[in-house]
């Protein structure tokens, strides 16, 4: 058998073998890629509401502090609370915290909520399950390796590596440099 089959072949069976680790860390990059813009693992919802009659610092309990919470919203679960400041008041809560200011009765609600699809995917990616994934992560590391050089040489004349393919490459290996030499 010639080379070139053989590079086919190993190329094809490692596309489809890997074809869903390209998926998790091609999308979980993008998606970390723009950190600054937006958080992929949580959704996060901030609001606003107003308490009518807030009771003093010293007369919060928890059992107080829970009441406040569900003032709010019914369904907020008190899990602790403490002061972090004059006539301020932090409510941690099982979905976020609420933030009130004793003085206004003004409230800040923070509701945290697992991002679906998108956590997961970078679960894997920041190689989260350990031991065996790591294993596989190599072998997917090493087949894009392999991947990348069977495919150089699949094709042959003015459209592979020794014609428009070399031209092609070369630009590949190109920007990533620049970016190094730009920002290093």
């Amino acid at each position: 058998m010639k080379i070139r089959k053989w590079l086919r072949i190993i190329h094809r069976d490692m596309g489809y073998i890997f074809f869903g680790m390209s998926l998790v860390y091609g999308i979980s990059g993008i998606a970390l890629n723009h950190l600054d813009d937006w958080n992929p693992d949580y959704i996060i919802k901030i609001s606003e509401a107003t308490l009518p009659d807030v009771p003093a610092a010293d007369d919060i309990s928890k059992k107080v502090a829970g009441s406040l919470a569900r003032q709010i919203d019914q369904n907020y679960q008190y899990r602790s609370h403490f002061f972090p400041g004059q006539g301020v008041l932090k409510i941690f809560i099982k979905q976020g915290s609420v933030t009130i200011n004793l003085d206004s009765g003004r409230a800040y609600i923070e509701v945290i909520k697992k991002r679906p699809f998108f956590r997961e995917m970078n679960f894997l990616h920041y190689n989260k399950p350990k031991k065996l994934f790591t294993w596989f992560s190599d072998a997917f590391a090493l087949a894009l390796i392999l991947m990348a050089i069977s495919g150089l040489f699949m094709i042959r004349g003015k459209k592979g590596i020794t014609g428009r393919g070399a031209w092609l490459t070369a630009l590949g290996i190109l920007i990533p440099a620049i970016f190094l030499i730009l920002y290093l």
